[in-house]
């Protein structure tokens, strides 16, 4: 049986709208991570402006991958709307805050 012209563009559609919920779902969950990373960095005592420094960029780099791939969001945002006591220690970005805290 052979496809028709009508049954292609319905699979094309479909394969362009899955396409563009990946995309939408990795923005949006990049966007998060980010305001979260900020929301962290502020908390931790450090001044957000660090981020804008070029001569950081490095160091907020690996701490924005860190955030992408955590897997404590939930304690994470918890923790920063005052919900959980103690320290941040759960973080994997806790040290780096802790120098940067220092450093600012």
């Amino acid at each position: 049986m052979n496809p028709t012209l009508f049954e292609i563009s319905v699979a094309i559609v479909m394969v362009a709208v899955s396409v563009a919920l990946v995309v939408w779902f990795s923005r949006y969950v990049a966007a998060v991570s980010g305001k979260r990373m900020m929301q962290m960095l502020t908390r931790a005592g450090v001044d957000p402006e660090i981020v804008r420094q070029g001569n950081a960029e490095a160091i907020i780099q690996d701490v924005r991958r860190r955030c992408g791939r955590c897997r404590f969001e939930g304690l994470c945002d918890s923790w920063l709307a005052g919900k959980v006591e103690g320290d941040n220690s759960f973080c994997p970005n806790a040290q780096i805050f802790r120098l940067l805290n220092k450093t600012t």
